[in-house]
């Protein structure tokens, strides 16, 4: 017998919206391709767009400031440390290049 406490309760929520024939006729044909119901495929297709907006504006968004500091850093880097300057030379020492 399974304990309560080792249950896991998913909060399921309703979601509905209207749509003209055509374009659900497109995902339904969509859906049947793809061997999903057209709710499933509804669902997570619009889920994984919205994964996909939210990471690409994590990615590209920056504010002004950090823009210019980015640009900034790269047209003008700093000098490299003697630690970075020495461990180049023992890689390029160690390491034969084809």
């Amino acid at each position: 017998m399974a304990h309560p406490a080792a249950r896991k309760t998913l909060e399921i929520e309703r979601f509905e919206a209207r749509i003209s024939a055509d374009k659900k006729s497109v995902l339904k044909n969509a859906a049947e391709l793809s061997g999903r119901t057209l709710t499933d495929f509804v669902i997570n297709s619009a889920y994984e767009a919205a994964i996909r907006v939210i990471q690409e504006y994590q990615q590209l968004h920056l504010s002004a400031k950090e823009r210019d500091i980015f640009i900034h850093a790269l047209l003008n880097p700093p000098m490299p440390s003697d630690s970075l300057v020495n461990a180049a030379k023992m890689y390029k020492k160690d390491v034969v290049s084809k």
